[in-house]
């Protein structure tokens, strides 16, 4: 995470998880850790966090079990996988031409 980076912050944490997701470091179905522990090992706010899983969760790739805890999705990595080749489709091809 770069704080330099024009990206906000809690998208770039947002990328990170959704890498580690990738990686197999969080598993499809598998519990993350909480808001607050993800925080402290990011080193930013809980609040930051909690808006980056708020989005993972709006975009399908974490969802939430009340009273348990926040999951990976089923089919986390296809849906980053997909994402990741809208945006660079979108914005990284525009850039190269």
């Amino acid at each position: 995470m770069q704080f330099s980076d024009p990206k906000a912050i809690y998208l770039q944490l947002a990328d990170a998880l959704c890498d580690w997701i990738l990686q197999g470091v969080y598993k499809p179905g598998e519990r993350i850790p909480s808001v607050r522990e993800l925080a402290a090992e990011a080193g930013v706010n809980p609040n930051t966090m909690l808006r980056t899983v708020a989005h993972l969760t709006e975009n399908r790739i974490l969802y939430n079990q009340r009273g348990v805890g926040t999951f990976v999705a089923e089919n986390a990595r296809e849906v980053i996988m997909e994402q990741r080749k809208k945006e660079f489709l979108e914005v990284e091809l525009h850039r190269i031409f």
